[in-house]
Order: structure tokens, then C-alpha cells, then sequence
């Protein structure tokens, strides 16, 4: 059995099939952990999530940003982006079925086992283990009980900082922007989510998320993707995953239970972009 984790897919689905070849995955032997953001830009986010379902529970996946947007679209009524590739989905005969299996992905994932944090973009420095698993909880418990109130009101960046104050709707869009949407952010946890270049590119005192000091959730190892300026990155407690498939570059997987054995990795059949 080997452990899997792969970076943001985005509807190359062309690749990801390429991708599990390569690494001769066995649904009945091995387990994927996948980062989020199955959907959008890319050409076949229909396929990718029939794909990614038909493995059960051999497929661990944490919701992205494109997936809330999807859900958002389809069960909330928001407008389609001009860059998005979500129609395939929102018109197949069996969008109910994904859309509701999609629906029921968490926000992150702990594995007590091995102790790694599965989610989809950051933390900001004050959030524990404990605490992260607590607020997306609650983000999952709300979208379950009603979609369509949480997914309206999700969208935009306030507040910016977290606060053991905040409550409501407030407390439930700052879980999700910072679990689904951060690079950058402050050592004081104020984030800033229009920063998407390389580490050091943004002004101070912004940092990487994980570079920030004192950051309490040091003590369990973090995989996450999102960050495609970033790439594959790797030290000790950490595992950054997205490698700008949907954008030119590569969809790449990491063996969780061989971390200094090399990635494997497949080149994007995808356009090059910059990506936003």
C-alpha cells in the first residue's frame, strides 16, 4: 500500500489519468490525498470528479477554492466567471449526484496516524491542530445543513483577521478564505489575498503563511496545494503540491510514506498561462 498526495488537478483530467498510471495506483491497495480544486479552467472537470468519486473511499480530497465557487454557481445562483470551464458539470445528466458527493468533502483532513493536516491553501499563525479541524468543521456543518445561505455569502475578503470574537457569517467566510485562499498574511494572522507571486514578492511585513513566526500549528505536518507560483515544496512539516498543471506546467504526486524519494510528475497538456 502507498500513500499518495497530489497537487491542484483543475480539470486536467487527461493528466491525472496520466499521472495515476505512473504511479500504478491501486484503488484496492493504495489512497489518495488529493488538495482540492478538482474543477475549473481546465478542460474536463466533468471527468475529473466522476473519476475522483468512482474511487470511494480510496480518495481522500479537501474542498478548493474552484469547488466552492462550483457549488456556489450550481445550488446559490452566482454568476460564472469569464475564465471558468464549469458548464460540462452544471449540465450532465448526473451533476446532482456530484455536486452532493462534492458537498460532503471537508474543508481539511487530519490523519492522527501519520499526523499530517490535509487542506487545501494555509493557516494563519494562531490556529493549533485543534483549532483548524474545529473551524472547518464548523464551515462543513453549516454548508451541509444549508448550502445555499453559506455559498451566497461566502465571497470577499473581510474581515482579514482572525479573532476568537468573530461569529456568524463572519467567522465561517474568514475559515473558509483562509483554508481555501491563502498565500500571504501577516506574523499578527492579518491576511492579504491579493498577493500571488513568489515568496518575497509581496510587500512587508507580509510573508508565506507557513514562514510566519510562532506559527502553532508547527507541531503536525501540512499538505496543501493552491499556491502554483510557489510549486512543489518540501521540508520538514510541510508539503506544497501545486505545480500550475491547469497553467502549462506539471501535475505532480508525492509518496506521503517515502518523503525524500523523488516526485513523480507529468507535464501539462494544458496552454502555459500565468496563473491567477
Amino acid at each position: 500500500m502507498a500513500r499518495w498526495a497530489i497537487g491542484d488537478v483543475q480539470g486536467c483530467c487527461d493528466e491525472l489519468e496520466e499521472l495515476l498510471a505512473r504511479i500504478r495506483f491501486s484503488s484496492e491497495r493504495d489512497r489518495l490525498w488529493l488538495v482540492g480544486d478538482l474543477v475549473n479552467r481546465g478542460p474536463r472537470s466533468l471527468a475529473v470528479l466522476r473519476l475522483v468519486r468512482s474511487l470511494g473511499e480510496a480518495a481522500v480530497c479537501v474542498l478548493g477554492n474552484h469547488d466552492l465557487h462550483l457549488l456556489a454557481v450550481a445550488l446559490a445562483g452566482s454568476k460564472l466567471r469569464k475564465h471558468d470551464t464549469l458548464s460540462e458539470v452544471l449540465a450532465a445528466a448526473d451533476r446532482d449526484a456530484l455536486l452532493e458527493w462534492l458537498l460532503q468533502r471537508p474543508l481539511a483532513h487530519h490523519d492522527p496516524k501519520h499526523g499530517e493536516l490535509l487542506l487545501h491553501a494555509g493557516v494563519v499563525p494562531q490556529w493549533t491542530l485543534a483549532q483548524t479541524l474545529l473551524l472547518a468543521g464548523e464551515v462543513q456543518q453549516a454548508l451541509r445543513a444549508n448550502p445555499r445561505a453559506l455559498l451566497s455569502c461566502m465571497y470577499g475578503d473581510q474581515p482579514d483577521r482572525w479573532s476568537e470574537t468573530l461569529l456568524g457569517l463572519d467567522r465561517l467566510r474568514f475559515t473558509i478564505n483562509v483554508l481555501t485562499r491563502l498565500r500571504f498574511c501577516t506574523p499578527e494572522g492579518r491576511v492579504d489575498f491579493k498577493q500571488k507571486g513568489k515568496p518575497g514578492s509581496a510587500p512587508a511585513p507580509l510573508m508565506p503563511w507557513f514562514l510566519a513566526p510562532r506559527r502553532a500549528s508547527r507541531a503536525v505536518s501540512i499538505v496543501f496545494g493552491h499556491w502554483s507560483a510557489l510549486g512543489l515544496y518540501r521540508d520538514r512539516t510541510l508539503l506544497a503540491l501545486d505545480t500550475g498543471c491547469v497553467w502549462g506546467g506539471r501535475l505532480t504526486a508525492v509518496n506521503l510514506d517515502e518523503p525524500q524519494a523523488a516526485a513523480v510528475s507529468v507535464a501539462s497538456r494544458q496552454p502555459r498561462s500565468i496563473a491567477d
